[in-house]
């Protein structure tokens, strides 16, 4: 049997492969009747180790309208997880009871860890801060049904730059693309991660980072709202003092072309104005519908091995290594081994991308 491809970080799979599910989205959404049945007797496991509204229904939504079933949870405390089980054990028998598994948790690199030993294809929906390659694809296949191409735009992103794990996704996307620019609207102390800005800058591609929307907003071409995340704060005191920092109303979009389109991978708190929802340039539902087609698309072509995916691990096993992130996988799942990319004196963990200097 084929070994499973897995979708763990958009960057692991060719840039072709992300154009051929985004039309595959679009064939979708054109012609839906033609793949009703597709994925009739396949099951689909979702382990939901964090909340998710429009992630997980519309994950359910797509195989349900493909003609699979759905197997998992959305509470851990309703499983086994509750009792002890470790992610391996959990992942491992979800893996040979489904033919996909689509997983989110709160730790970062959680979901490669899970594929190291899983017997299906792995789909992460999010993990901790870090990666959410599947609100990616979705946010492409916006961009390309909504501006007609992936190229040779300016996009604002704008909130927790340093959380945002859609951010850092949708960056490292959209670097992939000729001509793209990019506008970094933050706190000091929420701005884009280091390997992010590298992975940027090694691309070729440009980024300018600001402090305001009033400054930003005449140069955009796309805006990507985020909100402040409470649940990546250490403390309540320090969400407090970033929340309120960022909120698009109508006012500053007086300041934004009329070419302008806004997204946003929601829920959003307070940096929307609900006011906004009534601009034609405000698509963000939209988006979210986007979502159930390009998870449809991804489905099938994970299903059908018209995928092909890079080894998961790359690096070497350091064993008296061991990350400095507590939010990393690695350090809660004591047996996996410790794998870094190494560069000169710099370790870059695999499961997390945190850097520590030798």
């Amino acid at each position: 049997m084929k070994a499973p491809t897995h979708l763990i970080d958009l960057n692991d799979v060719t840039v072709s492969q992300w154009n051929s599910i985004i039309k595959l989205a679009h064939d979708i959404m054109e012609s839906p009747m033609v793949y009703a049945g597709a994925c009739r007797g396949k099951i689909m496991g979702t382990l939901f180790y964090e909340p998710s509204t429009r992630t997980q229904m519309s994950f359910q939504t797509a195989m349900l309208r493909l003609g699979g079933g759905i197997i998992g949870f959305d509470n851990p405390s309703t499983s086994s997880v509750a009792k002890g089980e470790n992610l391996k054990d959990t992942t491992k028998i979800v893996s040979e009871y489904a033919d996909i598994l689509v997983m989110r948790h709160y730790l970062e690199g959680s979901s490669k860890a899970a594929a190291l030993t899983a017997d299906c294809p792995v789909i992460n929906a999010g993990d901790g801060g870090h990666l959410h390659p599947t609100q990616t694809l979705t946010d492409l296949l916006t961009l390309s049904e909504e501006k007609g191409r992936l190229t040779d735009l300016t996009v604002g992103f704008c909130g927790d730059l340093k959380n945002g794990r859609t951010v850092h996704s949708l960056l490292k996307a959209l670097s992939c693309y000729e001509g793209n620019k990019f506008i970094l609207i933050s706190t000091p102390e929420l701005k884009v991660p280091t390997y992010i800005k590298d992975y940027i800058s090694a691309s070729g591609k440009t980024y300018e980072e600001y402090n305001t929307l009033e400054e930003a907003l005449p140069k955009l071409d796309v805006l990507y709202m985020t909100r402040i995340q409470r649940e990546r704060f250490a403390s309540p005191e320090e969400y407090e003092a970033q929340k309120d920092v960022y909120c698009l109303d109508t006012e500053k979009m007086k300041l934004a072309s009329k070419e302008l389109i806004v997204l946003h991978p929601l829920p959003r708190v307070d940096e929307i104005a609900v006011e906004v929802d009534d601009d034609p340039r405000a698509l963000y539902f939209k988006q979210a519908n986007y979502g159930m087609y390009v998870r449809m698309a991804l489905i099938l072509s994970m299903l059908d091995f018209k995928m092909t995916c890079k080894p998961l691990l790359r690096g070497e096993i350091v064993k008296d290594v061991t990350c400095t992130n507590p939010k990393c996988i690695c350090n809660t799942e004591k047996y996996l081994p410790h794998s870094f990319r190494r560069s000169g004196d710099v370790l870059e963990c695999e499961y997390c991308d945190s850097r520590i200097l030798l």
